[in-house]
Parts: structure tokens; sequence; C-alpha cells
């Protein structure tokens, strides 16, 4: 399974992910922040003025309505964040190793109790980064062939992230 760490972040709550790649900076900065790459992995279709201060705007994701949000920074091939639904996506590259690079991805969270929810979110959103980048087909986060997010919840859950926000498309439970 994907680890994840709870943090804060400027104070606010936040999950970070870290990955290792064995390829250059340059290869996974076009993954992880041009709409071609973030088509294979992101949870949305994403169109976007490559900018600081430009629009970004998310769509055609299942769970999601349409939606804008501001691209908060811009600094090829090292540096993409904006901001989504009251959130905040931080996508960090640093070079690893001879050919390698460190990717970190941190979502600054409107409210602590999302931490849970989106953990798992993006465990499997960075499963299917992992299979684009070794060369593999992914479907997208939403497809049959996509892990499981079900049991990643359940163990950040039981791990003590912080939960109780509303899932997406799930039942809703009478008070």
């Amino acid at each position: 399974m994907n680890r994840v760490t709870f943090i804060t972040f400027d104070g606010r709550p936040a999950v970070q992910f870290q990955r290792t790649y064995p390829h250059p900076v340059e290869r996974v900065w076009a993954a992880v922040s041009e709409p071609e790459g973030l088509a294979h992995w992101f949870p949305s279709t994403v169109r976007m003025e490559p900018r600081e201060g430009g629009k970004i705007e998310f769509s055609d994701d299942p769970h999601m309505y349409s939606s804008t949000g501001t691209v908060l920074a811009f600094e090829p091939p090292h540096r993409f964040a904006f901001s989504w639904e009251g959130d905040e996506i931080h996508l960090e590259l640093a070079t690893e190793g001879d050919s390698g690079c460190r990717l970190t991805l941190t979502n600054v969270l409107a409210a602590e109790n999302t931490a849970a929810r989106n953990a798992a979110g993006w465990s499997v959103c960075l499963a299917e980064l992992d299979k684009h980048l070794t060369g593999a087909s992914p479907e997208g986060p939403h497809s049959g062939s996509a892990e499981p997010w079900q049991p990643y919840y359940e163990a950040y859950v039981a791990e003590g992230m912080p939960s109780g926000a509303e899932i997406p498309g799930a039942p809703q439970q009478d008070a």
C-alpha cells in the first residue's frame, strides 16, 4: 500500500506522500503538470493556464461537480501548486541520485476530517501515476483496473487519521 503522513502545513492540516522514481525530473514533471500527463492518473480532467495566478479547471470526475481554482505556483520543472475546492495541492520534484527524482504531493485540507478520505483517494491516484511512469497503460483512478479505494480508507482510519467527512457516492447515514 502507498503510505501517507498526516502533517501540519502552514498551520493547516494536510496529507503528504513522497515517491522516488528512477526517471529524470523532466519526465515526472510532464506527468504531474501537463494536462496530457495528468489524464493518466489525476481524478479530474484538467485545463489550465500554466502560470502563477492562472485559472485551473476540473471536470469529468464522477464524484465531484466541475469547478475552478487558481494556480498558486508554476515553476518548471520543480514546483506546481493550485487551489481546488478549498484545498490546495502542492506537487514538488527534486533530483534524487544520478538520474532519479523525488515527488512530494501535499494536499492541504480545508477540513481536518477529510484526511483519511483524501489520502485514500490520492493513494489510488498515485498507484495510477506509478503505472504510467513504468510504461503501463493506466485507465485512471475511476477505472475498474485501479486499486480499490476502500481498503486504503479503512487502513488510514484504523491508524487514527482524522476521518468523518462525507464520502462522495456513498449512501448517506441517518444521524
